[in-house]
């Protein structure tokens, strides 16, 4: 039997930015609608603000294991339901008891939020009553100015409040019947079960280190702002057009922007000391990687320990999981070579030793925010990840014999594709290697077609290519590695014929275009399908419907054979993490992009690590052929 559930619920604490697990742990939180239908039964809507009480029946159905409870993004409502039963004495609820809609979404290529998918859908079409509902959840759910709202204030607005919570029952509902008739892979659902034990489980933070970082960075940005108005006698340094104007007075050059990746343009071009020194000091004023320790401490539970830190098939093209809250996906890197001593200064809240041994106070807390991230006592981390993975799946689905006789060797990609790409004896190339670099970032920047503008975008200029030197880099690139060139067209021509025919059309490892209703399919080599929505081939370009990247909105999006080479090469990137993750869920704590962060007791971190590595380099049944190898070691807290 199948039950569908949504809530209305409110908390003192902003979901967005604390996330669910902060949002139901405060004391304040409190369910007010319990919206369920069973099967296609009606809506029934229980007030349980106005003193209603969930019926014996449906206390019965959360816990029964032959009803599956089914809600749109139902991570919310387990996650509530539980701290509302758990207070009540109830055992906490069965996560391999639940669906989650907004997964069904995601994995057929749509949006992720409710009304976007209805929209898509043709279901939710009145923009008055989504505008409507929305303020109402403002109204109720949200603390105002004054206070929270209730449902005494305004007794015509929470009947609305209550349709309005039926409405999401019953659109939920339409949407899972329309999205069931896809097929999607049952290990899929395994994995979102992991997925919710993992973020359920959370990783702990090292709150007093991280409460001492804070208040280092607001002195040291302090510092840096009576500097900076002493500097330039400006009210407001931090402001751009104030900046522009005073470097403008200063030296007569007038500047355009004062982006990150432009400063260095603007010191050539106004050349004087005093700007330099403003440039350097706005820079640390406009850190905003510091603002992660912030983030740590809005979204850290009672025990100190975050959790919701991914989402399962965040990225649609892919299924490849997303951060959320304190973003690890892009924590800072850190190149301090005495990491021990750099974080002990922290812990201490020792600035003045601080300054006294790094140039940049401000750059050694922003490198340090990795390590705020720690077991808990009489715990280790084993830390380890895919070496290289995205160059392995690209040779080996390409049959580019060479690199895999690499990765089957030595490894050493960046001097191997130097000396393949200018016809230099093997072993020539060393690490130290000044061409070795043109190996690296061509490596990097050509996998899935790029040319000149993919190598700029790498930082090739920056690291002292100059720009005559990039197109003949490009074909030398493309000349050593012609099954890879070859593959992208391969792909190109295999999705045009399906489109354009409808035939399904097989490649290599089991890979395959075919037509599923509105939905182009490419089957992966473990038998999950990447989904493209109501392609088209116009003006000779192959499109379909998606999420654009850049805006977050739906529309129209245009690919070509290297770009479905990527979205392949990092969906089996995915699967690959996916697969051992499962076999070492018991002890993951988080995952960042390959790499697999493990929560385990002391005496058992040396067994446990080659353990781990052991599993992470084994062949995959599904993947015959592909040289997979892992890295890792064992630490106090998290770093790379």
């Amino acid at each position: 039997m199948l039950m569908s559930v949504d809530i209305e619920t409110y908390s003192p604490v902003n979901l967005q930015k604390c996330g669910v697990y902060k949002y139901a742990e405060d004391p304040e939180f409190e369910i007010l609608l319990f919206g369920y239908a069973y099967e296609d039964a009606p809506v029934r809507v229980i007030d349980l603000k106005r003193g209603e009480q969930l019926p014996a029946d449906v206390i019965n159905a959360l816990y029964h294991q032959l009803v599956i409870k089914t809600a749109y993004n139902a991570a919310f409502e387990r996650t509530c339901l539980n701290a509302y039963l758990t207070k009540r004495g109830y055992d906490k609820l069965d996560i391999r008891q639940w669906e989650c809609t907004a997964v069904m979404a995601a994995e057929l290529g749509l949006p992720k939020r409710l009304a976007d998918v209805g929209k898509v859908l043709s279901l939710l079409e009145d923009k008055q009553k989504l505008k409507i509902g929305k303020s109402l959840v403002s109204y109720f759910c949200i603390p105002g100015k004054t206070g929270r709202h209730l449902p005494e204030d305004d007794l015509r607005r929470w009947e609305l409040f209550k349709d309005y919570n039926r409405v999401d029952v019953e659109s939920e509902r339409e949407i899972r019947i329309k999205l069931s008739r896809f097929k999607v892979s049952p290990l899929e659902k395994l994995l979102w079960f992991m997925d919710q034990s993992i973020n359920d489980r959370g990783v702990m933070a090292d709150i007093d280190f991280v409460k001492n970082a804070v208040e280092m960075d607001g002195v040291l940005k302090s510092c840096l702002l009576t500097t900076a108005k002493d500097l330039t006698g400006l009210d407001n340094p931090n402001s751009a057009a104030q900046v522009k104007d005073w470097i403008e007075d200063k030296s007569g050059v007038a500047v355009e922007s004062l982006r990150k990746d432009k400063i260095n343009e603007v010191k050539a071009a106004v050349n004087n000391e005093e700007v330099d020194a403003m440039l350097d000091i706005r820079a640390g004023l406009s850190k905003t990687s510091t603002e992660k320790y912030n983030a740590i401490l809005r979204t850290a539970c009672n025990d100190n320990r975050i959790r919701g830190l991914t989402q399962f098939y965040g990225a649609n093209r892919t299924g490849r999981w997303a951060g959320r809250l304190v973003q690890m996906q892009n924590l800072p890197q850190s190149k301090i070579s005495d990491l021990d001593l750099a974080r002990q200064l922290v812990a201490e809240n020792d600035l003045e030793s601080t300054e006294l041994l790094y140039d940049n106070s401000a750059d050694i807390l922003s490198q340090l925010i990795r390590t705020a991230f720690i077991p808990k006592p009489g715990y280790k981390f084993v830390v380890a990840d895919f070496s290289a993975i995205e160059a392995r799946i690209i040779a080996w689905l390409s049959g580019e014999n060479w690199r895999l006789k690499v990765f089957e060797t030595h490894g050493k990609i960046y001097e191997a594709s130097a000396e393949r790409m200018f016809n230099l004896p093997s072993g020539s190339v060393t690490k130290d290697d000044p061409i070795r670099q043109k190996g690296k970032i061509a490596e990097l920047a050509l996998g899935y077609g790029g040319s000149e503008g993919a190598l700029i975008n790498m930082g090739a200029l920056n690291m002292g290519l100059t720009q005559p030197e990039l197109k003949p880099l490009v074909y030398a690139w493309r000349s050593a590695n012609p099954a890879i060139v070859r593959f992208w067209y391969d792909l190109d021509r295999a999705a045009r014929r399906t489109i354009s025919t409808g035939s399904t059309i097989k490649l290599q490892f089991g890979i395959e275009f075919y037509k599923d209703g509105p939905l182009l399919r490419l089957k992966l080599p473990n038998g999950r399908s990447l989904s493209y929505v109501k392609p088209a081939i116009k003006n000779d370009q192959i499109t379909y419907e998606g999420i654009i990247q850049t805006s977050g909105g739906w529309g129209r999006i245009e690919t070509y054979g290297a770009k479905l080479v990527e979205n392949i090469t990092q969906a089996i990137a995915r699967d690959c993490l996916a697969t051992v993750m499962y076999k070492l869920e018991a002890s993951v704590v988080f995952h960042v992009h390959d790499e697999l962060i493990c929560e385990v007791q002391e005496g058992k971190a040396d067994e446990t690590l080659k353990y781990i590595l052991q599993v992470m380099s084994e062949p995959l049944e599904w993947a015959q052929g592909l040289p997979l190898k892992a890295d890792g070691f064992i630490c106090d807290y998290y770093r790379k």
